[in-house]
């Protein structure tokens, strides 16, 4: 017959410092009670058979051969009551235990020595190296998976900081704590709370979710799920969040922020709201400096600056809070609404913004846009290859062949200015080789050159005096009352006012003038067309839409080769 191992079922640990006790009565009486336990155990054993033992053992997680056994250290009293606390004994007055590195304070404690394992009531005390201390009314704690359940005002302390909560579990072998009925950490000015969080002593990281907040001198964040990092200050917000202090406030869905640089990467379409400026900034992603001012936008950004009524689109756009500068490249446009009730769209390759007397009332931005300028208003567009707008003197400087169209009048020159009023086109100055065409029909059209010219619109943006000086020269077809074109006039002048109304000629007024006036298709060709004379109808911008294809001009339209006027490219990036 096999032999089959028996187990046996030791009484209940008895310290040390109680063997050394005089044998009283009492104590011979509680030390037969116990003998007498073991015996009725050992006799319930041996009638039910081996299997009986079998069944008793295999359905109780076994120890591990290694695990560290709770040690205790001190206790002014032990009570052992079998009938009333099977297995386990009482202690109170200064309880202390130790186990794997760890030792535990408390008023009065329960210790299971078969499950390894201890209740620790009144001011309960855990302490870990000189690093983490763990403090609370009540704990629970388990040798076998040394994970601590802490209840009711609990601290826990991990170098500068503390966590506070009413509901802990602290699992040693992972370093992590972590309670779901609302908690607190505090990390130098930080203060975070939350329903629910997660901190690792192993990397001093932590995650939070549900109502999170985090408060700090300088700004206010509330989010659903953050991932903290306490040594490098960076927080990871997950979910609708809001960053916020006196002056401004981010939105954003997925974003890193630290709370010591004030640094912040905004990904997922984020936005930044400056309220002292009434401006925002959305893009796929935003880095901001708070320190240096600086800011960083790539993709699908939209600067909107409500205060001056304009608005960027970028696919790239640094800012300078400090300064007012900024850059915007990769589809840059911006939209202007501050002058009338429609909107001027302007597309360059590069459009670069540059803001004076910041912080004073009079402020005043002057942007710069080149090259492959395009401009659409449903009153006026523009090309050229550079342009400088300065919303102080409400000017629009274009160089470099540009080109200006108002309903069926097209202007062109060296150097184009064009001023504004509190509404919409007021005047606009051509320097040098300028031409202004009026087209009438596909075959015939009023043209004036001359070396300078300007044009003056009334409030509905209608042209109703042009004025042009040095060398003018006039191909003019008047019109009858019927609008039927009979006569054909060449002329040329030294100075010449042209008045309109209702889009008509009312007047013309000129210095000593020399011309010819030729029935209509009787004008030689010379005197049908001058000399500068083209119709740039394919580069016209057609509408907002149609301002990203550069298109340019037909060879031999060009203007004639002179010393120009150059932009004033090389002050970009620079401030005055």
């Amino acid at each position: 017959m096999a032999t089959r191992k028996v187990g046996i079922l030791l009484p209940p640990y008895i310290p040390p410092m109680l063997m050394s006790q005089r044998r009283s009565p009492k104590y011979l009486l509680r030390h037969s009670y116990i003998c007498i336990w073991c015996a009725v155990a050992l006799l319930a054993i041996f009638a039910n058979g081996s299997h009986a033992w079998a069944d008793a053992t295999d359905d109780k997680p076994k120890k591990p051969a290694q695990e560290e056994r709770v040690y205790l250290i001190h206790a002014d009293h032990l009570r052992y009551d079998q009938m009333k606390y099977p297995g386990a004994q009482r202690l109170s007055g200064k309880v202390k235990f130790s186990h794997a590195g760890m030792t535990l304070s408390c008023d009065s404690a329960v210790l299971y020595e078969i499950t390894n394992s201890f209740e620790a009531t009144g001011h309960v005390v855990m302490t870990q190296g000189d690093t983490l201390s763990l403090t609370g009314d009540s704990l629970y704690y388990t040798g076998s998976t040394q994970i601590a359940e802490v209840r009711r005002n609990v601290r826990l302390r991990h170098r500068n900081q503390i966590l506070l909560t009413d509901t802990l579990n602290y699992e040693r072998m992972t370093g992590k704590g972590y309670y779901i009925n609302g908690g607190e950490l505090i990390d130098g000015d930080n203060h975070l709370t939350s329903e629910e969080g997660e901190y690792y002593t192993t990397t001093r990281k932590a995650t939070f979710q549900n109502d999170v907040r985090l408060k700090n001198p300088k700004f206010t964040l509330t989010t659903n799920t953050l991932h903290y990092d306490t040594r490098t200050k960076w927080a990871h917000v997950v979910g609708p969040s809001n960053i916020e202090n006196d002056n401004n406030r981010i939105y954003t869905e997925d974003a890193y922020y630290n709370s010591q640089t004030e640094k912040v990467r905004l990904y997922s379409s984020s936005t930044l709201y400056d309220r002292k400026r009434n401006c925002t900034m959305t893009g796929d992603s935003i880095f901001y400096n708070k320190q240096e001012g600086i800011m960083e936008a790539f993709q699908n950004i939209v600067y909107d600056d409500r205060a001056n009524k304009n608005r960027m689109y970028s696919d790239y756009c640094r800012y300078n809070e400090n300064t007012g500068e900024a850059i915007a490249y990769g589809r840059a446009l911006a939209k202007d609404f501050s002058q009338s009730d429609d909107t001027l769209f302007v597309h360059a390759d590069t459009i670069r913004m540059f803001t004076y007397n910041i912080r004073t009332d009079s402020v005043y931005r002057v942007m710069h846009a080149n090259p492959h300028v395009r401009s659409y208003r449903s009153d006026v567009q523009m090309v050229c290859d550079s342009l400088v707008a300065n919303s102080r003197l409400k000017r629009m400087d274009l160089y470099r062949d540009p080109i200006v169209w108002s309903d069926n009048r097209q202007i062109l020159g060296e150097e184009i200015n064009v001023f504004s009023n509190d509404s919409t086109l007021d005047s606009i100055y051509v320097q040098r080789q300028a031409l202004m065409v009026e087209r009438l029909d596909s075959t015939h059209y009023n043209q004036v050159a001359s070396n300078l010219m300007r044009s003056f619109f009334d409030e509905k943006g209608e042209i109703y005096q042009n004025n042009a000086d040095g060398n003018v020269c006039v191909i003019f077809y008047p019109l009858e009352k019927d609008s039927v074109i009979l006569y054909q006039n060449y002329m040329e002048t030294a100075a010449m006012r042209l008045y309109l109304e209702d889009r008509k000629l009312k007047k013309i007024w000129t210095t000593a003038a020399q011309g010819e006036l030729y029935p209509l298709g009787l004008a030689p060709q010379d005197h049908t067309y001058l000399p500068a004379f083209a119709w740039f109808d394919y580069i016209r911008p057609r509408d907002k839409h149609d301002l990203f294809e550069w298109r340019s001009k037909k060879s031999g339209s060009e203007l004639k080769a002179s010393i120009r006027r150059e932009p004033p490219v090389k002050k970009l990036g620079k401030k005055k």
